[in-house]
């Protein structure tokens, strides 16, 4: 028997805020991988090891606020919870494997393609896996050109945002792209749960159960709070918000001692030369 399934159990409530919370997670990761291309080679692998984290939690805070509007009518959802926390785990990890290729490769050419296509990748990834934490009285079917559809514009999302963070435009650049990324994360969530459909197993009269906010909400917990740290982090970058490299000489860096100065007089007073002596003339003496 096929079950009901509402997407949208509390509205628009859901949707929105787990598009905000993707533009957020977005927004952070681009603004570290930015900065990441702006220092120095020792600091690079903590800004995007930073901006990987920040994606992936994101998207995988997106993905579950949405989840919490999914229902099946006739049955009870549960989450196992080592499942999805692995699916949080591959999330960062595939990210953080595109993010660390534009990173060190450049946004451009094979890099970025490579990159973007991991990085998409990873948020499809994370998004079935979740699906597959699921646990209810049924079993779960997808749409294989569906699923396909929502993992190319995962990839495309990916590269496109990988893109705009190597233009190293300001902060108003990073927004934008945040906000597309948002969008398309969110998408690809939402094309990917069209593909599904549940058949149930046994009756069809309805059960009751603990609403699915009431089982994610103490999983989100721990995500959201970093997310929160990381934009402290950001926010208090002295050059994230400008985007401009710190590119001072090195005798303005601190802890650098200072080269000394070296004045270079531009005119000298004219000196007469003083005539060579007895035994250094060539001249013939009178005797």
């Amino acid at each position: 028997m096929q079950g009901t399934v509402d997407g949208f159990s509390y509205g628009l409530v859901t949707p929105l805020v787990a598009y905000l919370m993707a533009c957020l997670g977005g927004a952070l990761g681009l603004r570290c991988t930015t900065r990441s291309m702006l220092v120095t080679h020792s600091s690079r692998p903590a800004w995007l090891a930073l901006g990987s984290a920040a994606i992936g939690s994101g998207i995988w805070t997106m993905h579950f606020i949405a989840m919490m509007g999914f229902t099946v009518r006739q049955a009870p959802i549960h989450y196992d919870k080592a499942m999805t926390f692995a699916s949080l785990a591959v999330a960062i990890v595939m990210v953080g494997v595109g993010i660390f290729i534009v990173g060190y490769r450049g946004a451009r050419g094979t890099a970025l393609f490579t990159g973007g296509t991991i990085t998409g990748l990873g948020i499809a990834s994370m998004h079935y896996l979740g699906m597959a934490a699921m646990r209810l009285n049924g079993r779960l079917e997808y749409d294989t050109v569906t699923v396909a559809f929502s993992v190319v514009i995962a990839m495309c999302a990916a590269t496109a945002a990988l893109w705009a963070a190597g233009q190293v435009r300001g902060f108003l650049w990073s927004v934008g792209a945040s906000l597309v990324m948002g969008l398309a994360v969110s998408g690809m969530h939402y094309t990917g749960m069209a593909a599904l459909t549940v058949h149930l197993h046994g009756t069809s009269a309805p059960t009751s159960g603990e609403s699915p906010a009431a089982l994610l909400w103490p999983m989100l917990v721990g995500p959201l709070a970093f997310l929160l740290i990381a934009a402290v982090v950001v926010m208090f970058d002295p050059l994230m918000v400008m985007g401009k490299p710190d590119w001072s000489p090195v005798e303005h860096k601190p802890g650098v001692p200072a080269h000394p100065s070296v004045h270079h007089p531009a005119h000298q007073p004219h000196r007469p030369v003083r005539p060579l002596g007895r035994r250094g003339s060539r001249t013939p003496q009178n005797r």
